[in-house]
């Protein structure tokens, strides 16, 4: 059976990197408490992956914009001497980690608020997935029907639109699928196919999407058509430019999107 969602994690949207009077951030910091745990500016450049000089340039930055030595060094030469924070610099590590603490609980409260958005929430769905596929289309998962090889999965989109995509079992225990919990269709734009009148043909594929042409961008060979579905979103449709004047396709022209269930590539929020 599958269950409903019912997790109260928060997903990050919200990140910064905290930053005292915009010279003093986390790599300043980081080198400070990697010289105190190693007594050496040498062997804190190494931990942190730095030259020498890289080190030691941060650290004169450091000094250079603190009221006091943040940083002292000790006899023994250019490279094996050793280093060890000032009272000064161990306060401001001091002060730097407990604010630190402060900002992820600040950053944790802010995620959680925008969680309990659903307009925010969709539309930093939209923004924060990279792909080279241009339809992106966000829903929710309703109802979940398990075969002997596959599953069927269907998502309804914000505007009631439903859309029928398919998944084998492996893939459908991966993806720990429940009712309800939020899920985005990737579909491949040469994938889809358009019909001026739906009405009057019958298709194996099972989805098929009214909408009306938005915006037509012809080339040579191939062309882009951009449909406009009731619920405001937008669905691209790659075809032949001898279709295209087949189809004799205008702006604000009716028609439908048809493809098959296993185009959509069905994607979950972790």
């Amino acid at each position: 059976m599958i269950e409903k969602q019912n997790s109260n994690l928060a997903p990050t949207w919200v990140e910064g990197e905290l930053r005292l009077v915009s010279a003093l951030d986390s790599r300043i910091i980081g080198l400070l408490k990697a010289i105190k745990q190693t007594g050496s500016l040498n062997q804190a450049a190494k931990q942190l992956g730095l030259s020498y000089k890289g080190a030691w340039q941060i650290l004169e930055r450091a000094n250079n914009s603190a009221p006091h030595l943040l940083v002292a060094t000790a006899t023994g030469g250019n490279k094996g001497g050793g280093s060890y924070l000032t009272e000064s610099g161990d306060a401001l590590l001091t002060l730097f980690t407990h604010l630190e603490q402060q900002h992820q609980q600040f950053l944790a409260q802010l995620n959680r608020s925008l969680a309990d958005n659903p307009a925010a929430v969709l539309l930093l769905q939209r923004l924060v997935i990279k792909t080279s596929v241009r339809n992106q289309l966000f829903g929710r998962v309703i109802e979940v029907h398990i075969g002997a090889v596959n599953a069927e999965i269907i998502v309804q989109l914000k505007g009631g639109v439903q859309i029928v995509t398919t998944s084998d079992l492996t893939s459908l225990t991966e993806l720990a699928l429940k009712i309800d919990i939020d899920a985005v269709l990737l579909i491949n734009s040469a994938d889809i196919t358009l019909v001026v009148d739906a009405s009057s043909h019958q298709f194996s594929a099972r989805n098929c999407l009214a909408g009306k042409v938005l915006r037509i961008q012809k080339d040579i060979i191939n062309s882009e058509v951009i449909l406009l579905l009731p619920s405001g979103e937008t669905l691209i449709a790659t075809i032949t430019s001898q279709s295209l004047d087949y189809l004799e396709l205008t702006v604000g022209k009716p028609i439908w999107a048809v493809f098959k269930t296993n185009v959509p590539i069905l994607g979950i929020r972790k």
